[in-house]
């Protein structure tokens, strides 16, 4: 059985089997009009991402990027769906994460492509570094535009 709110929501009732030990007791849920149940939302915000991309990066990040060293490094690998992925300096050190939002031009690294790039530490604890204005300087095989779809 299943009634229709003012809200929109329709109100499922669900009647126990005669052999349940409460005979009389009635189950009831709130589910949308398409049947997905409708959950309760304990918080109403997302929780921003720790990453800072170019967009939120601070003023402060900003020119403590610009102040670092240019470095070289070899693209280790780059997951285009999530949109991140990790350099190997030349120096050899630890491996230097890289969001897509600061790589320069139109293409989406590879595994193997040469990369030059500045770095500014990764919050919270500002330990890590993140890889910040990075270009392709060579690129192995073909590539793909970072707006299309694949």
């Amino acid at each position: 059985m299943s009634s229709e709110h003012k809200d929109g929501q329709v109100e499922i009732v669900e009647e126990k089997p005669a052999g349940s030990p409460n005979k009389d007791h009635k189950e009831k849920s709130l589910s949308s009009p398409e049947g997905s149940p409708m959950h309760p939302r304990k918080f109403p915000f997302k929780i921003p991402s720790p990453v800072p991309t170019r967009r939120t990066r601070t003023s402060s990040q900003s020119r403590i990027a610009s102040e670092s060293p240019e470095q070289t490094g070899v693209c280790k690998n780059f997951c285009r769906n999530k949109g991140h992925g990790f350099i190997t300096p030349d120096d050899g050190g630890k491996d230097i994460f890289v969001h897509i939002s600061d790589i320069e031009g139109e293409f989406v690294p590879k595994e193997g492509d040469r990369v030059s790039f500045r770095t500014c530490p990764l919050p919270p604890k500002n330990v890590e570094k993140q890889a910040v204005m990075v270009v392709l300087t060579e690129m192995k095989g073909a590539h793909e535009k970072w707006w299309n779809s694949s």
